[in-house]
């Protein structure tokens, strides 16, 4: 799949899935913006890519933070005067029962996961219906398409994702802008790898595969949305998930 020329812009980028979506998309030849959090991560990606001769960038960028969020789209269209190509993966939370979230908990699930790619997409949305074409990946989870035990506030944040993905998709087919959602089940990242070792044992025999997704393999998924091959395809949820919740 050829991206040359193409502009993109991934959130989470400097590990895990965002980290593995930069480098294909970079490998097949688009202009890869990571925006993450982590700047000496960022940072080591950037040299990463460029050893192999990959065009990345890194953004700072705090989801949790509606003004740093704004300042990293403007950046975004001041170097590059568009996106063609957003990818929306950053994601956070914990696992505890619901009554035990604190307030505060709550809100920055909700913000990093849903308010930030809200804020992020409406900032780079109108350059995009300007152009007249455009690319947005969401990247939610099976939690919450099917919802999951421990995770009911990052379930609901990521259930708000899928449903932004098929409301945003009506509106702007008319500017030939795609919008489509990918749902990881449990993915061998940083993040899953913190998790206790009797909760990771819990998933792998819950997976028909028994095994986790590699990064790899849901950047492929995501691949696809961002890519010509789906031109045609808007408004759709893939889950990405080992045959863990084909009956949801």
């Amino acid at each position: 799949m050829k991206l040359d020329g193409k502009i993109a812009l991934v959130t989470g980028g400097a590990s895990g899935i965002g980290k593995a979506t930069v480098m294909e998309l970079a490998r097949s030849g688009a202009l890869v913006i990571c925006a993450d959090v982590n700047a000496e991560k960022g940072a080591e990606l950037v040299a990463e890519a460029a050893a192999t001769n990959f065009a990345v960038e890194f953004l700072p960028v705090d989801l949790a933070d509606q003004g740093s969020t704004r300042r990293c789209a403007a950046e975004a269209l001041r170097r590059h005067a568009r996106v063609d190509i957003l990818v929306n993966a950053a994601g956070w939370n914990d696992i505890q029962p619901f009554v035990e979230n604190a307030p505060d908990y709550m809100d920055r699930v909700i913000a990093i996961n849903l308010g930030g790619t809200l804020h992020l997409t409406h900032a780079l949305l109108p350059a995009m219906i300007a152009a007249g074409k455009g690319k947005i990946v969401n990247v939610s989870s099976d939690a919450g398409r099917v919802g999951s035990s421990g995770e009911t506030t990052y379930a609901a944040a990521k259930g708000g994702v899928i449903a932004f993905t098929k409301s945003l998709a009506r509106e702007v087919a008319r500017y030939s802008i795609n919008v489509n959602c990918v749902c990881p089940g449990p993915t061998d990242t940083p993040m899953l790898q913190s998790r206790p070792d009797k909760l990771k044992e819990a998933f792998i025999k819950a997976i028909p595969f028994r095994r986790f997704a590699k990064p790899q393999e849901i950047a492929d998924a995501i691949l696809f949305f961002a890519g010509p091959r789906s031109d045609y395809v808007t408004g759709q949820v893939l889950s990405v998930s080992g045959g863990l919740t084909f009956a949801g």
